[in-house]
């Protein structure tokens, strides 16, 4: 566009171009033009000037480049100042007559000038600083000098670096050699490890097992000293337990005799009579066919009976009368020779074992016919009963020494205190001793 038609000729002051309404609705900056009174003189484009909103390029342009602008406003405003240009182009060309602007298009022109001055000075400021600043940086450039001077250190710290890097790879592969080296040693202690795991559990076993041996072993010492105390114990004995009760001699607890001050009842008489019968015919039973006696005990509890030579039977059990018990006396006289002739067997058989006179079995208390202990008749007839309960409890002494001699010389007693039996006998009598208040000292002293 040309200044003359910006400006208008005196013969053209009334003529406009009218262009369509897309044209304007085409830019955001240009506002819609008001209806104008129709007495103006207006020129009307043919169809071809629709061409106008095509994008294509007049002759004009074509050899001219244009360098696209970053803002979008200048973008704008190029496109408004190019297609008004070439509607004025082709309105020249239709009437052959240069048409000017309209003072409403000069307005937007100027507004879009103005807003492109704006933009254009606010970059020549922003251009302006950066220059400035550049400048003010020129005095942090360093001089060659000081350049080469920081070079040769950066090169020296690359350099150490290097070195540095270097002697950490070496640290490196130290490292791991070391830790190659560690694996297999820890294999080692993994090894050694499961070891002692396993010692430790065997040692658990062993710990076990001799806890368990010396249970067993303490079972063994209580079973064998029970068995000691057994081997100790005998049946006899425990069977037939023969102390004293004061002047009574007892068997099992039952007395035999009677006092005038105590008197005893003839049921418990004949329990210990029938204790007494049952203890000699076990023994003599034992000992037999070594020892025969021609006299026969029939223990029958509380009612035994003696049989002699002849086999005549007496009956040893009350009660009986005091003035008048032949059978009764009968009875207890042939026990008491039977009892003589035990104790006869067992001095023989110590001397046949060689042992010397004075060891040899031999009856606290001398037996002849009725008589124990001396004057003591064991008869029940026409006797005191203090001398027959006296005669009684030695008789039960006599009774006693025999079992022990028969337990130290036979399978009642332990195998293993069989040879010392006769040199055991007066402790065993001495036993009874303990138990029995009364001895040939107190028979003595009873005189």
């Amino acid at each position: 566009m040309q200044g003359s038609s910006l400006m208008g000729s005196s013969r053209m002051d009334h003529s406009f171009v009218v262009l369509p309404r897309q044209r304007n609705q085409g830019h955001g900056g240009v506002p819609p033009r008001p209806p104008k009174a129709m007495e103006e003189s207006f020129v009307v484009l043919p169809p071809p000037a629709a061409s106008v909103y095509k994008p294509e390029t007049s002759p004009t342009e074509s050899g001219r480049t244009r360098s696209p602008s970053p803002r979008a406003n200048t973008f704008g405003f190029h496109s408004c100042v190019t297609m008004l240009n070439r509607a004025s182009e082709i309105a020249t060309g239709q009437t052959q007559v240069e048409q000017p602007l309209c003072l409403e298009c000069m307005r937007v022109l100027c507004d879009e000038f103005d807003k492109e001055v704006e933009d254009v000075s606010r970059d020549i400021r922003a251009y302006e600083g950066c220059l400035r600043q550049m400048e003010g940086e020129r005095s942090l450039v360093l001089s060659e000098a000081d350049f080469f001077k920081e070079k040769s250190k950066v090169e020296e710290e690359q350099r150490r670096m290097e070195a540095a890097i270097s002697e950490t790879e070496k640290q490196i592969a130290k490292i791991d050699i070391d830790l190659m080296e560690l694996e297999s040693k820890s294999k080692l202690f993994k090894e050694e490890e499961q070891y002692w795991h396993d010692f430790n559990s065997f040692q658990f076993q062993i710990t076990s097992y001799q806890e368990e041996r010396d249970a067993i072993l303490a079972k063994i010492e209580v079973s064998q000293a029970h068995l000691e105390s057994l081997k100790r114990t005998n049946v006899l004995n425990d069977a037939f337990f023969i102390s004293n009760d004061g002047e009574f001699g007892t068997i099992n607890t039952f007395r035999l005799g009677r006092l005038p001050k105590i008197r005893v009842e003839w049921d418990e008489i004949n329990a210990a009579w029938g204790q007494a019968c049952l203890l000699l015919h076990t023994m003599m039973q034992y000992l037999h066919p070594k020892f025969s006696c021609k006299i026969k005990i029939l223990p029958m509890g509380s009612y035994p009976q003696i049989m002699d030579s002849n086999n005549n039977k007496y009956e040893l059990h009350g009660p009986v009368n005091l003035f008048w018990s032949t059978g009764y006396d009968k009875a207890m006289t042939l026990f008491l020779t039977c009892l003589k002739e035990f104790a006869v067997f067992a001095n023989s058989m110590d001397q046949a074992n060689g042992m010397p006179p004075q060891k040899c079995f031999n009856l606290p208390y001398k037996i002849e016919n009725d008589k124990v202990g001396g004057n003591y008749s064991i008869t029940h007839s026409f006797n005191k009963p203090e001398h027959w309960t006296k005669a009684l409890k030695y008789m039960l002494c006599n009774l006693k020494w025999v079992m022990f001699w028969f337990i130290g010389n036979t399978s009642f007693h332990p195998l293993s205190t069989m040879a010392h039996a006769p040199t055991k006998t007066p402790n065993l009598g001495s036993l009874f001793e303990k138990h029995s208040s009364d001895s040939k000292t107190n028979l003595k002293d009873s005189r």
